[in-house]
């Protein structure tokens, strides 16, 4: 059986998740990605829930801890968009918001990436959460589609 990714926590310094951070964290991924931003009591602590409109079958919990996760490099989660329009539409909002906001790191690609009949075009975006994401749509040379593929109903 093939299992689906169902969330993932990042963790901050203790502190760095304060009501401030948290309003601008559920601002700017709200308008990114619809996704909407809760705060949640788990192992008593204050913790922020940043989800889409699935239910919260899908989601990332924010949390405080005294060693807490450190991404310098290009560590990234995925964000798959159907078409190159989306990923287009993302990057220019990703864009506006990094003219009012410097703490917006975006990262261009010259040339999407080509892998035999795949063709891959994205962006890297990060705002204020230890890791960037990797905004893109995936495009098959026509008869290398995959066999399967999730789909919401």
């Amino acid at each position: 059986m093939p299992y689906r990714f169902n969330h993932m926590e990042l963790t901050f310094p203790r502190g760095g998740l304060d009501d401030a951070t948290r309003r601008d964290i559920a601002a700017f991924y709200g308008e990114m990605f619809g996704w909407s931003g809760i705060d949640v009591v788990l192992f008593e602590q204050r913790n922020f829930l940043l989800a889409g409109d699935d239910g919260a079958q899908h989601f990332i919990l924010l949390a405080e801890a005294d060693k807490y996760m450190q991404a310098p490099g290009y560590d990234h989660l995925g964000v798959l968009c159907d078409t190159r329009d989306e990923v287009d539409e993302l990057l220019e909002r990703a864009k506006r918001w990094r003219d009012k906001d410097e703490r917006v790191k975006i990262t261009e690609f010259a040339e999407d990436l080509v892998q035999g009949p795949v063709t891959v075009h994205a962006f890297y975006v990060r705002y204020l959460l230890p890791i960037q994401f990797d905004v893109q749509c995936i495009d098959h040379a026509p008869g290398s589609e995959p066999e399967k593929h999730w789909q919401y109903v």
